[in-house]
């Protein structure tokens, strides 16, 4: 039978203390709604339909890239008011299962579990236990077992209060009878809004049984009400993360200090130190190492890459055997080819680089094409900007380009040819030849260095 998904994102979440609508806060680098869209996406629904209200068009317009039909809820009336706004847009045939933007961990594995329950019965809930159950809707049930209702905790008596078992929030149900049980909600509660638990005691008053299902792990219907949960989730899933990259046989120096917020690719023996973030979608070949306090961001790393410590990294592909640091810059659309190397305090931006060239020590090179070979001494730069334009730099194979010097751009050094160290080199260079640019060094007999007045 179809699967319809609604996703409740239109709370003002005003314990956020933000400008930006709780939704689009960032878990592991995306939105907590991104998550939740994603795990929607793996059940295979047959549409998702998002309801959003705070914030207006910026939650539809930050997310447009998921193929999701948005909703507006313009009036924040309870659960109730938010899914009746969403089954309009919903056919009335199939099944149809409720999740929350700002239940970002819960697993497509946990919910398939859930949407069992409809075998048997038109309504079913994902509940949970805790120790502490404070602020949670508790599950009521007969001396049978049998759920009767949900009470929300500032509706519950004491006794009630003392129930451990929780509404997750999460239900499915059957389409028509969802419609059915929605038309006759009331909003006579405490907080005077339309309670989606109300259609529990609508389920068990037409005599049907509600299932019941648990999720795996607490921390999967965890949601986020402020920054601190916000953290602790954060947290979670970073080790989630990391648990999945040892899986893969990555070696992690410390998983406590690792961030992931994106995809990540590896091969075979992958070594990753602390203080490591990884960014957008990496991709880690075969015995790369990534030494500490390193930021990867959209990166291809081929096999044999070394990065050494608290260099970055963003949006560029490395060759085989490459070894870039410490504290290196790669910026964006650079390619290094195999075996190049990039030392400390190099910055690399919108270059190729090409194989077994050297760029050791103090220098940056950007909008340039370096041949094979090629060894660019310490304190060496490319002028490459004007002040209004962008130019280009050319090194040709097995180049030398001495310490502290300037190519100002547009230049081409030829193939095989050496620039002498100190050199402003402002036309092309010819391949096989030295070509430098130095005034003659002279010696200025008795001249005396200034001396501060004593007082």
């Amino acid at each position: 039978m179809d699967l319809n998904i609604i996703i409740l994102a239109a709370g003002k979440g005003t314990r956020m203390r933000s400008k930006r609508p709780k939704v689009l806060h960032p878990l592991a680098g995306k939105p907590l709604l991104a998550h939740v869209i994603e795990t929607a996406q793996a059940l295979d629904p047959q549409r998702i339909v998002v309801v959003y209200g705070h914030g207006g068009e910026t939650v539809p317009r930050a997310l447009s890239g998921y193929p999701v039909q948005w909703v507006e809820q313009s009036e924040q009336l309870g659960t109730g008011h938010a899914v009746e706004t969403a089954m309009a847009a919903l056919p009335t045939q199939g099944r149809v299962l409720v999740l929350y933007g700002d239940v970002p961990l819960i697993r497509h594995e946990t919910l398939r579990d859930l949407l069992q329950g409809l075998d048997r019965t038109p309504l079913a809930l994902l509940t949970a236990h805790l120790d502490d159950p404070s602020g949670y809707g508790r599950i009521v049930r007969n001396e049978q077992g049998d759920i009767l209702r949900i009470v929300e905790q500032k509706d519950a008596s004491d006794a009630e209060r003392r129930i451990e078992e929780i509404n997750t929030g999460i239900l499915a149900a059957q389409g028509q009878a969802l419609q059915r049980w929605l038309a006759r909600l009331d909003n006579d509660n405490a907080q005077g809004e339309y309670y989606l638990t109300d259609v529990i005691a609508l389920a068990v008053a037409e005599g049907h049984r509600v299932a019941s299902s648990r999720a795996v792990h607490l921390w999967e219907i965890l949601g986020v009400n402020d920054k601190l949960q916000l953290a602790q989730l954060e947290r979670r899933q970073q080790q989630n993360l990391a648990e999945a990259l040892m899986r893969q046989g990555v070696s992690l120096a410390d998983p406590a200090r690792l961030d992931v917020r994106g995809r990540v690719e590896t091969g075979r023996d992958v070594s990753i130190d602390v203080n490591v973030v990884l960014e957008g979608h990496c991709i880690l070949g075969e015995d790369v190492y990534i030494g500490p306090n390193c930021l990867l961001r959209d990166v291809h790393l081929a096999a044999g890459v070394r990065i050494e410590a608290n260099s970055v990294l963003e949006r560029c592909r490395v060759g085989r055997g490459c070894v870039i640091g410490p504290f290196a810059r790669i910026r964006p659309d650079t390619e290094l080819e195999d075996g190049a190397r990039v030392g400390n305090f190099v910055e690399i931006k919108k270059s190729r680089i090409g194989r077994d060239s050297k760029i050791n020590h103090l220098s940056y090179v950007g909008d340039s094409q370096v041949g094979q070979r090629v060894n660019i001494g310490a304190g060496t730069i490319t002028c490459n900007y004007d002040g209004a334009n962008k130019h280009r730099t050319v090194i040709g194979d097995d180049a030398f380009i001495g310490s502290d010097s300037q190519l100002v751009a547009p230049v081409e050094v030829g193939a095989g040819a050496t620039i002498g160290a100190g050199s402003t080199i402002t036309s092309d260079a010819p391949a096989g030849e030295l070509t430098l640019s130095r005034s003659k060094q002279r010696t200025i007999p008795g001249w005396q260095r200034p001396r501060k007045e004593e007082r």
